[in-house]
């Protein structure tokens, strides 16, 4: 496997080798020891998977310290736009986001830290997206930040008309008056 860093510290992409033949492709998709090699040394606890149509967007959610959650995340079947947003007081890229384009062409998996608020748009007919997250969901702390926060800038590339979201996603509050509470850390 190929890691790849961002310009987001702890933000990586990773390149499973994958095998292909006449019957298809396989490819390793976790492996414990090799990616704690590779420096993500967190202890997954839970899988959840989501099946959305075309123009959907997801997010931006996390959950405040100490229900945060890091996220180890691909799409099964069909395409995205993975967005991940530093909000990591003093971090150096405090405020910034990183997005990938994830896809079952590619195999490409996205890691997202603790600190970070993640989300993703659809841009197939539809796409199954998997997640493991090394903390349960807990609905007190769940929080999340408006996906159309000019102070954000992101383009979901989806025509603005065409967005299909949650009711509760689009009253999120904007990146200046979230809730955060995530420091940091020099490695």
């Amino acid at each position: 496997m190929k890691v790849q860093t961002t310009p987001i510290p702890g933000l990586l992409i990773i390149q499973p080798n994958v095998y292909g033949d006449s019957r298809g492709y396989f490819f390793e998709a976790y492996n414990e020891s090799v990616y704690r090699e590779a420096g993500i040394c967190q202890k997954f606890i839970q899988d959840n998977v989501s099946l959305s149509c075309k123009n959907t967007i997801r997010g931006l959610h996390y959950q405040l310290a100490p229900f945060a959650q890091a996220k180890l995340v691909q799409v099964l079947k069909g395409r995205v736009l993975d967005v991940a947003v530093d909000l990591r007081q003093n971090s150096p890229t405090y405020g910034q986001h990183y997005a990938v384009e994830l896809s079952d062409e590619n195999h490409y998996q996205y890691f997202i830290p603790r600190g970070f608020a993640h989300g993703f748009s659809v841009l197939s007919d539809e796409a199954t997206f998997h997640y493991k997250c090394d903390n349960p969901y807990n609905k007190e702390s769940e929080r999340g930040l408006n996906f159309n926060d000019p102070t954000l800038n992101i383009d979901w590339k989806v025509p603005s008309e065409k967005i299909i979201m949650s009711p509760k996603d689009e009253v999120l509050p904007g990146f200046n008056e979230a809730d955060m509470n995530f420091f940091f850390a020099e490695d």
